[in-house]
């Protein structure tokens, strides 16, 4: 049945999805040994760390820029080029002498790579589809890329338990992944050309989108930052825990995805995002509140499903791009008004951690809450926000952007 399927499904699409397991596995490598890499070969300290997250978010705010400088090249090759850099930039991390300065600029072309790959990826995939089946086309895309992730996480798991591989070794699998996937993107074949006149793409009419990046960029900054720091920090929860969560996480991904896509299709952005909002707010107060509202073993259980909760609802991002797709005056706004979300919603996490983290300083011990409780309050606005979309029969019926990868 699978044979049957893989025969039947399109070339560039099928070649596509196998550059997002690819992608996956890259990923893993990642998520799995980053941060041990930097604790035990580089001996960082929180101030270091910290200072880090400058420069790593740096090529977010950078993207729209660099993407405009490349929008010649169509949004394929484009993805060519950021998986040579994100390579380029995870094998180097394997191979260079233990020095801050030469971790930093290894971490910056690694994130170089994969920044200029997130909207390009959207936007190519969503190139697949038909004005119905945008959220489906998305979700199965995601869908292969989680399953990918899970299952190169057990692996490299195994290796490192059992076989006890370097972190060069670790960083070297990364870095072919990603090869492998620019590899398979160069093998998609490109139908009409649209001639893109616009490197760079501001309108008016895209105001709530532009909006609805910023209220994301912090957003998705509580879930990076202080999300796992409170189970960490406040309920003293070991790597094992996290772990495990981070495992479900990924599994639930697999269904997860593909079912946040097809509501897409069925019940709209509108909806989507509405209902992500009202969810994140309560996940918002139960970060704020669980200490004080229940006994302290079932607080760390609600604690850990707002966690859960939270980092699933990153998939929802899929509803902004389709919402882009949709609102386009012309499909070759598509690409770099993507891009520019991607700067906008890293120019309010660039600097986002820093007052966050003045917050729970200075608030002392339940200062965490206080972090907790403008999350919900972002939630409200985004809620609101969301309240504005308005997509007529024109916007839902634009042709695909195909044309132009």
């Amino acid at each position: 049945m699978v044979t049957k399927i893989l025969r039947n499904m399109d070339r560039n699409y099928l070649l596509f999805l196998l550059s997002t397991a690819f992608i996956g596995i890259a990923q893993s490598v990642d998520g799995a040994t980053l941060t041990n890499y930097l604790k035990e070969n580089l001996g960082m300290m929180i101030l270091q760390r910290s200072a880090l997250e400058f420069p790593r978010e740096l090529p977010g705010l950078l993207v729209v820029v660099v993407i405009g400088m490349l929008s010649s090249l169509g949004d394929v090759k484009t993805s060519v080029i950021a998986n040579i850099l994100a390579a380029l930039g995870m094998f180097s991390l394997g191979i260079i002498p233990p020095e801050y300065s030469l971790a930093v600029m290894s971490i910056f072309i690694y994130n170089m790579g994969t920044h200029i790959y997130m909207p390009m990826s959207n936007s190519i995939g969503m190139s697949f589809a038909t004005a119905g089946d945008l959220g489906q086309k998305l979700g199965r895309m995601n869908a292969v890329n989680t399953l990918a992730l899970v299952v190169s996480s057990v692996v490299l798991w195994g290796l490192f338990k059992f076989i006890h591989i370097s972190y060069t070794t670790a960083f070297t699998i990364g870095a072919v992944a990603f090869l492998l996937a620019a590899v398979c993107l160069m093998g998609i074949k490109s139908t009409q050309q649209v001639k893109k006149n616009n490197r760079f793409v501001f309108r008016k009419e895209y105001g709530l989108y532009y909006w609805l990046c910023v209220l994301y960029g912090a957003r998705k900054q509580i879930f990076i930052t202080f999300g796992p720091w409170v189970l960490v920090d406040v309920f003293r929860q070991q790597v094992t825990t996290m772990t495990m969560l981070f495992f479900i996480i990924s599994v639930t991904g697999i269904f997860l995805k593909p079912w946040i896509g097809r509501m897409i299709d069925h019940l709209g952005e509108k909806f989507i995002l509405s209902s992500e909002a009202v969810a994140f707010f309560f996940v918002c107060l139960g970060y704020a509140f669980a200490e004080d509202l229940f006994s302290p073993q079932l607080a760390i259980l609600v604690i850990c499903t707002c966690y859960v909760l939270d980092q699933s609802m990153n998939s929802v991002s899929m509803a902004r791009a389709t919402y882009m797709k949709k609102l386009a005056i012309v499909p070759e706004d598509v690409s770099p008004s993507l891009s520019l979300g991607t700067s906008i919603d890293h120019l309010v996490t660039m600097f986002l951690p820093i007052l966050g983290g003045w917050v729970w300083y200075n608030g002392g011990a339940h200062g965490y809450k206080y972090v907790f409780i403008g999350g919900a309050v972002i939630a409200l606005l985004n809620l609101v926000s969301t309240r504005f979309i308005q997509l007529n029969k024109e916007n839902l019926s634009l042709p695909t952007v195909s044309k132009s990868v």
